[in-house]
């Protein structure tokens, strides 16, 4: 019987051996990959309209290099860590970097009423282009630079709105 053959458990490990590092070195590569060079994001929701369409089922590519050098700039797309659940990612446009004056509507639903912040140091100001329906930095404030995730930089979904931000 084969099963009791010890040549045939050598290679039946050899070969299990091979595969499982394999499969470990690919999800390592992922993970890194995912971590610190690229990942894909699924955007939802009404906030950011019209850059990306309402159905939320808008999937782009973020740049995880360029936060880390600093090399963000106002009137980019960003994937920040919600400062009200750490949990949840946001994708909004950066309009303000530290030490930038930002005039924004207060309630624009209601009334025309501005307010003028500077952006402290070490933080960033979001909104959504989506003034009517977006929660961002109008409602809490300015985010710290560290919930940064990365930068939008191509939609690759849905296939019509495929290429570049």
């Amino acid at each position: 019987m084969v099963f009791r053959n010890p040549e045939f458990w050598r290679f039946f490990i050899k070969e299990a051996s091979n595969s499982s590092m394999a499969l470990l070195k690919f999800f390592c590569i992922v993970h890194v990959t995912r971590t610190y060079v690229l990942d894909v994001a699924r955007i939802p929701g009404a906030s950011m309209l019209p850059t990306f369409n309402i159905t939320g089922n808008n999937l782009a590519l973020i740049d995880r290099i360029s936060p880390r050098f600093s090399n963000v700039a106002v009137g980019d797309v960003v994937v920040v860590c919600s400062p009200e659940n750490p949990r949840k990612v946001i994708t909004k446009r950066l309009v303000g970097v530290e030490n930038d004056r930002v005039t924004y509507l207060v309630d624009p639903k209601h009334n025309d009423e501005s307010n003028t912040v500077v952006v402290p140091k070490g933080h960033l100001w979001v909104q959504g282009d989506n003034i009517y329906d977006s929660r961002d930095s109008r409602h809490f404030g300015p985010v710290p630079y560290g919930l940064l995730y990365g930068k939008v930089f191509w939609k690759i979904w849905p296939m019509k709105d495929f290429g570049p931000l």
